[in-house]
């Protein structure tokens, strides 16, 4: 966070989907299958997963847009929830402030737009009430160079 080491409130992975060369590289079959079944219905060539498991209402996303210098311009961004359901709270930068929230129920897809990223911010704020967990896998159609960075962050880590 701001080009520094953090903790998160939650637990999180990344996965490359194909090399820098275009190769397969190898996942949990798992992922594998989720990418493919967001792959074939969306038509989107994504190249990475982030995931982040939210193990109850204590784990959140603060508001945030996706790094721009890590994503290639003009696609879109895919979210596929799996477990609980979470509230996405999705919020204007500029004035006149909006906020938009969606309920992120297991099993959906919520697809958004590169020009999301420049105009809007979204998370996934904390919640007192009990809440059972959560998986998100986030696709993207990363850079080349966000690639290798990629490649120093895999598993799980707090």
């Amino acid at each position: 966070m701001y080009d520094r080491d953090v903790d998160v409130p939650r637990l999180t992975a990344h996965f490359r989907l194909v090399t820098a060369d275009g190769e397969g590289v190898a996942i949990p079959a798992a992922i594998r299958e989720a990418a493919h079944e967001v792959l074939t219905r969306t038509g989107v060539p994504f190249t990475s997963v982030g995931l982040n498991r939210y193990r109850d209402g204590r784990d959140s996303v603060a508001p945030h847009n996706d790094h721009l210098d890590e994503i290639v311009e003009g696609f879109p961004i895919g979210l596929l929830s799996l477990g609980a359901t979470r509230r996405m709270t999705i919020r204007t930068k500029e004035e006149p402030r909006r906020s938009l929230f969606v309920d992120l129920e297991g099993g959906s897809l919520l697809m958004m737009s590169y020009a999301t990223q420049l105009h809007y911010t979204h998370g996934v704020p904390k919640v007192a009430r009990p809440v059972g967990e959560r998986i998100s896998l986030a696709f993207r159609v990363k850079s080349v160079r966000a690639a290798s960075d990629d490649q120093a962050r895999r598993g799980f880590y707090r």
